[in-house]
């Protein structure tokens, strides 16, 4: 299962900004618009604790010591 690198932890808790982030970075790990659709209609296909448990699916925060 492909990743990102993003945090989840400490920044803004609303769905709406979690998505944008996670569409971001994304695409700058050269992810497909198919397959950032896909992550993004599982997401969206239930409620708050649903989209983040298929955030944590597809993201991994990064080291403290970086800037991601």
């Amino acid at each position: 299962m492909r990743k990102v690198t993003m945090r989840l932890v400490g920044e803004d808790g609303n769905s709406f900004a979690i998505l944008g982030r996670f569409q971001r970075a994304a695409k700058a790990a050269g992810w497909t618009r198919e397959e950032v659709k896909a992550v993004m209609d599982e997401a969206t296909s239930g409620d708050y604790d649903h989209l983040l448990a298929t955030m944590m699916e597809h993201v991994d925060e990064p080291r403290e010591d970086d800037d991601a």
